[in-house]
């Protein structure tokens, strides 16, 4: 009987769904296992990004589950936002039809792909339900003062025409639809959490198996830098410029002081200046760039002298006040002191504007001609009483005592993370249940009127403005105080918001009377192990980790971290881009469901690399795993037929001796997230199975259905529904019941994890015996690592029975 994959995958789901697989009674004493993967966004069909996504939390899934745990693993749909809004805008079809028509059909794939999730507890974010519970948090938090309304400069897309979160400008370009986008000064919604800067970046130490390089981009992206503020006093003024630094030791060095074109006196110093023209334009024209542009590195600084002066106060020279647009109102004090000696950006700016140049730091102590600005450790000079100390840190600390003592100036530690950004100016997303009255101002919504209800409208492009501010009966209401007229917000929230409690959701999606049970919340979370994408270092996982601090702070939950071990995924790239809807380089699973069947794609997946690599998708990888499943399929049915004995003979021992060894390798490799080593592992053993049947027309009973039984269930997580099908027809169980055991009595030798390590950094690891050589952990190397061109490698460090390093 030949392998027909889409009778079998069929045959499968369709039972795994009437036998309720993936159902998780919270209240069973078994050991609890929060396994989750981001939810998609419902803007169009699965690409195979998503594929390995899912592919990696069902082996997950169905591995703790026969290891005994009670698993939790939900499914749900970030189905507000600018994806699904510009998705539909291009189609022309309704937000709310187009979101739910893709919810259908990527429900659809998900279920063909063969994961199991819970079904019972899906959620999307649209629905009434759901954002009624974003509503009320925002209310929480906004009577917690963590949601406030601000004047900002903030980005605005023209293309989406809507403001977005710094986070979601990429290389000053929109991260949804690449259009550049520019500074506007507006009133938006905000949550604090800048509030938390000091906790977010000192409890990364707290997580648990947390990607060094997804803590990195925090730690980075939260910035906090030591230093010292003061005051400049402008000349002839009572006003004084407030400026921060984190190189204290260099004060003496200041030659001029910069303000950006935004900065609160802005008005006061072009008065006080005698080039007001020069000023005015300079003002204007830096409003029309984007922050990247301002900060780019590869553009010339720019400036304009204000003939205005400021007062150096630790030595009382007057130095030259200049506007420059790399200087930003929202970062720091928005004004700056300029050494250009120690700072190779002010040392460029001075020498195109010809401004002294004043050497305070020395290599050894003596002045040199500068080419440069140098920024290395040395030896104080033309500092007065501070000669001779030892930048950095000596001298620093010297000056800031000083500044304090003579009361013009302190220590201060400051953050590059701004506060959260959260309004935006479309129709596809939550309401902000805010309303605005003429007596009483900003008014919460009452949380008995809940959900404001985002109102079914065709006209839902944001030509001028937001949609909803069109549509009169959404913006007239009563104020929930006072009774009198007044007026809805019409800014709908970002996307964000909705990502950053669903996990919180999941454990009590249909209830009406709260968003949470906050008992269970403190039991079950954090997620136990969290998947995604690495490219939501940044957003979501910063923007979730906030929302669970500051509702931790309101009394809601106890917990301070949503997710304890998360998985970063590597990028499917096709044509040497990132696979995405938005770029329009998608493959569709859907082909391969036909033509290889999905166990064949899932195996690929799992084989084309370590799973937090990105990776080139090749049609070609996915003919050698279905050829692999061929081959298990022919093997298991001649093993099946093969005439029991009543004892084994060395070939059998040494079959199961394979075997125990494969279930210790494939169990460990599970448990690293190497799931490129099992599929490896695997097929070494099925050739091996393949040689012992050449061989041998005779097997014991026990021993027969153990290698069927164990190898099978070993296949099952990665490759479920041809697992399933041949344990079926060959043990006639529908079901394996847990994950195998290795048999020491079949472990003859000893063996260790060799680790392969490219650079220095471990790529991929197997199980082998005592004493394996060079040559043949090289040969491992290249069979795991497909992907590395090894006639690069310059030097091979191989240390015996421990690991194998190529330096390329």
């Amino acid at each position: 009987m030949g392998y027909d994959h889409k009778k079998i995958e069929k045959k499968w789901q369709d039972y795994w769904i009437k036998e309720n697989f993936g159902i998780c009674d919270l209240d069973s004493k078994k050991a609890k296992f929060y396994n989750l993967c981001m939810y998609p966004y419902p803007s169009g069909d699965l690409h195979m990004g998503h594929i390995r996504n899912y592919t990696l939390g069902d082996v997950i899934t169905r591995y703790k589950l026969l290891n005994g745990f009670n698993v939790l693993s939900p499914m749900g749909w970030d189905s507000f936002g600018l994806p699904a809004e510009n998705a539909a805008i291009q189609t022309g079809v309704h937000p709310r039809e187009f979101t739910e028509t893709r919810i259908e059909k990527m429900k659809l794939q998900i279920i063909q792909l063969g994961s199991i999730y819970d079904w019972n507890r899906e959620i999307a974010a649209h629905s009434e339900d759901y954002y009624k519970w974003t509503q009320a948090l925002f209310i929480n938090l906004y009577e917690n003062d963590l949601a406030y309304k601000g004047d900002a400069p903030v980005n605005w897309c023209d293309s989406c025409k809507t403001v977005l979160a710094n986070e979601q400008v990429v290389e000053g370009l929109c991260e949804r639809c690449d259009s550049t986008v520019r500074q506007e000064n507006l009133n938006q919604w905000f949550f604090r959490i800048s509030k938390y800067s000091d906790e977010l970046l000192d409890s990364l130490d707290t997580l648990g198996d947390w990607p060094d390089r997804v803590k990195s981009m925090q730690e980075n992206w939260i910035g906090k830098s030591s230093g010292a503020e003061f005051d400049m006093e402008i000349v002839d003024t009572n006003l004084k410029i407030s400026v921060f630094t984190t190189r204290p030791d260099t004060i003496f060095g200041i030659t001029f002081a910069v303000v950006s074109p935004e900065h609160e006196l802005i008005n006061e110093i072009v008065d006080l200046s005698t080039n007001k023209k020069d000023l005015n334009q300079y003002i204007a024209d830096a409003s029309t760039k984007s922050e990247f542009e301002r900060l780019s590195s590869k553009d010339e600084k720019t400036g304009v002298d204000t003939g205005v002066k400021v007062t150096n106060p630790i030595n009382g020279k007057e130095v030259p006040l200049w506007i420059a647009d790399y200087v930003l109102v929202n970062y720091g004090t928005g004004a700056i002191m300029a050494v250009p000696a120690h700072d190779q950006r002010d040392f460029d700016f001075a020498k195109k504007y010809k401004i002294d140049i004043v050497q305070v730091i020395s290599r050894d102590g003596n002045l040199e001609r500068l080419d440069e600005a140098y920024i290395e450790e040395g030896i104080l000079v033309n500092s007065e009483q501070f000669n001779g100390l030892k930048s950095h840190k000596e001298a620093s600390n010297s000056i800031i005592d000083w500044l304090k003592k003579e009361g013009i100036g302190k220590d201060l530690e400051t953050f590059r993370l701004r506060d959260w950004l959260i309004s935006r100016q479309r129709y596809w997303g939550c309401p902000i249940p805010m309303i605005e009255c003429p007596s009483c101002g900003l008014v919460p919504e009452e949380y008995i009127n809940l959900p404001v209800k985002l109102p079914e409208i065709e006209d839902y492009l944001n030509n001028e403005g937001s949609p909803l501010s069109k549509v009169d009966e959404f913006v007239k209401t009563k104020c929930p105080k006072c009774g009198s007229e007044a007026t809805r917000e019409t800014d709908t929230m970002d996307t964000f918001v909705d990502s950053s409690w669903y996990y919180m959701r999941y454990l009590f999606p249909n209830s009406n009377d709260f968003p949470f049970d906050s008992k269970t919340i403190n039991e079950w979370l954090p997620v136990d192990q969290y998947i995604g994408g690495v490219e939501h270092a940044i957003l979501h996982l910063l923007y979730s980790r906030f929302f669970v601090k500051a509702l931790r702070d309101i009394g809601l939950i106890d917990i301070s971290e949503p997710f304890q071990n998360l998985f970063a995924q590597g990028m499917i790239n096709f044509g040497g881009s990132k696979m995405s809807k938005s770029k329009g380089n998608i493959v569709s699973p859907e082909a391969y469901f036909d033509s290889h069947g999905a166990d064949s794609l899932r195996l690929y997946h799992l084989f084309m690399g370590p799973p937090s690599d990105s990776v080139e998708w090749n049609d070609r990888g996915i003919e050698g795993t279905r050829r692999f499943l061929n081959k298990v399929w022919d093997n298991v049915h001649l093993l099946s037929e093969v005439k029991p004995s009543s004892t084994d003979n060395d070939d059998t021992e040494n079959l199961l001796i394979e075997l125990n060894k494969t279930i210790k390798s494939v169990s460990n490799d599970i448990e690293n997230f190497e799931f490129n080593t099992i599929v490896s592992d695997l097929m070494k053993f099925n050739n091996s199975l393949s040689d012992y049947l050449k061989a041998n027309n005779d097997i014991c009973k026990e021993s027969r259905d153990s290698v069927i039984a164990n190898f099978l269930c070993l296949l099952y997580p990665l490759a479920p529904h041809i697992s399933s099908e041949l344990l079926d027809l060959n043990l006639g169980s529908r079901e394996f019941d847990v994950w195998p055991k290795v048999n020491e009595k079949y472990i003859l030798d000893k063996t260790f994890e060799l680790v392969i390590q490219v650079n220095g950094k471990k790529r991929a690891s197997k199980i082998v015996e005592y004493g394996t050589s060079e040559e043949s952990s090289t040969a491992f190397a290249k069979e795991l690592l497909p992907q590395i061109n090894f006639e690069d490698v310059k030097k091979v460090i191989f240390i015996d029975n421990k690991l194998i390093n190529f330096v390329i």
